[in-house]
């Protein structure tokens, strides 16, 4: 998973950007509001997507794109960034 092609940067990409839109614009799930806010769950979607296959396992082999499979990229992604705002507002204050 380490040397993945430019489509699959791209696949997860497009799973990252989705994830941070439904929960930053749709569910207002953020620490602050604004654009850079915004980026930062973006760039923690991705990873958290680049993580779901090794960590959650390999789910339905039709649907998946060399080494990534796309229900654990959706999970890992939303994992990660739910896990990452409710670390930022537990030490918040």
């Amino acid at each position: 998973m380490l040397g993945i092609d430019f489509l699959g940067f791209l696949i997860l990409l497009i799973i990252a950007l989705v994830v941070a839109l439904v929960l930053h614009f749709g569910l207002k799930f953020y620490v602050t509001e604004g654009l850079t806010s915004f980026f930062g769950k973006l760039i923690i979607a991705w990873l958290g997507a680049w993580f779901g296959s090794p960590v959650f396992g390999h789910w339905f082999e039709g649907l998946n794109y060399n080494e990534i499979y796309i229900i654990p990229a959706i999970l890992g992604s939303l994992a990660l960034v739910v896990l990452a705002v409710d670390l930022v507002q537990t030490f918040k204050d």
